[in-house]
C-alpha cells in the first residue's frame, strides 16, 4: 500500500488520508533543514501502518528533531505547548494579552465592562490608537474539538450589550471598536460564516489565513514557556502560576529558576534553547 492511500485517524477521532507534504511543511515550519526533514520524512514513512494515529505520527517526528536539536523541537510542539497552557483558560487569556501587547496595544485582562442588561467580565481589552477592542479567549484543553456557531453567538450577544450601553450614555472613548473571539483550536465554517456577517473578528490556530495564532507567534517570535524541552512539567506549571507565559519573559526573569534549584548548567541550556526560539 502506497503512503497516501493510508488512513490516519485524527484526534477528533475523524479518518483521513496521510500526506506527506503537510508532514513536511509542518517540520519545515520547526527550522529543520532539508537535510535532516528528508531524514525523519524517510524514517516516519517507514513505519506508518493502516489506522496509525496523527498523535503517533506526532510523537516520532518530535522524538527524532529533538534527537537532531532541541530548538526545532520546541518550534515543531507549539500546537500541542498551546494545549499545555491549560487545564484552566487563563493562562491562554495571558498568552493571547501578550500576543496583543508585542503588536503595540495597551492591555488588559479580566476587566468588568457595563452592559445596558448586565455587566461582562472581559478577557481581554486592547487599545492602539484609536482602536478599542474586546477579546474573549475560548480555551480547549482536549485536542480535536472544535469552536462551533453557539461560541462567536454568544460572544456576539454580550459585546452588543456593552455597545448599547455606551452608546445610550455617549460613552464615545468608551465604545468598543471591535469584538474577537480567539481559540486554541479551529473554528467550524458556521462560526467563520456567522463571525464575518455578525462583524466579529476571529482568530483561531490557523484562522484567517497566513495571520493566525501560528503565524503570529512564529512572526513575533512569542512561544509560550511551554515549549521548552528542557523545562519539566513542574517547571513549567510553576512559571505559569507567576504569569510567565511567554519564553521571552524568563529572559528577564531568570531568578524564578534559581528559585526552582535550577543548576546553572540546565539553566544555561534553557536559556539558550529559549534565545534561540526568540532570535535573541
Amino acid at each position: 500500500m502506497q503512503n497516501q492511500d493510508l488512513d490516519i485517524i485524527k484526534s477528533s477521532g475523524e479518518r483521513t488520508k496521510f500526506s506527506i507534504h503537510k508532514l513536511r511543511n509542518s517540520l519545515l515550519r520547526s527550522g529543520a533543514d532539508d537535510d535532516t526533514v528528508k531524514q525523519i520524512l524517510n524514517v516516519v514513512r517507514d513505519e506508518l501502518y493502516q489506522d496509525i494515529s496523527t498523535k503517533e505520527i506526532y510523537n516520532r517526528a518530535f522524538a527524532l528533531l529533538k534527537k537532531k536539536r532541541s530548538v526545532f523541537a520546541s518550534k515543531y510542539k507549539l500546537k500541542k505547548a498551546i494545549y499545555e497552557l491549560g487545564p484552566t483558560g487563563f493562562p491562554f487569556e495571558k498568552f493571547v494579552a501578550a500576543i496583543m501587547k508585542y503588536s503595540g496595544y495597551d492591555v488588559a485582562v479580566g476587566q468588568i465592562l457595563q452592559g445596558k442588561c448586565v455587566s461582562h467580565e472581559v478577557d481581554v481589552t486592547a487599545r492602539k490608537n484609536n482602536n478599542y477592542l474586546v477579546i474573549e479567549c475560548k480555551f480547549h484543553s482536549e485536542e480535536g474539538r472544535n469552536c462551533n456557531v453557539k461560541v462567536p453567538l454568544y460572544i456576539h450577544s454580550r459585546y452588543q450589550d456593552i455597545i448599547t450601553f455606551n452608546h445610550e450614555q455617549n460613552n464615545g472613548k468608551m465604545t468598543p471598536d471591535q469584538g474577537w473571539v480567539v481559540t486554541n483550536t479551529r473554528f467550524t465554517k458556521d462560526a467563520i460564516l456567522f463571525g464575518e456577517c455578525a462583524g466579529l473578528y476571529l482568530l483561531s490556530w490557523d484562522h484567517p489565513n497566513e495571520n493566525g495564532i501560528k503565524d503570529r507567534i512564529d512572526r513575533l517570535g512569542l512561544y509560550p514557556i511551554t515549549v521548552s524541552t528542557r523545562l519539566t512539567r513542574r517547571e513549567k506549571q510553576f512559571l505559569l502560576s507567576r504569569d510567565v507565559v511567554l519564553c521571552k519573559q524568563l529572559i528577564n526573569d531568570v531568578f524564578y529558576l534559581d528559585h526552582l534549584g535550577v543548576s546553572e548548567q540546565r539553566k544555561h541550556n534553557i536559556l539558550e534553547e529559549i534565545k534561540m526560539l526568540c532570535n535573541i
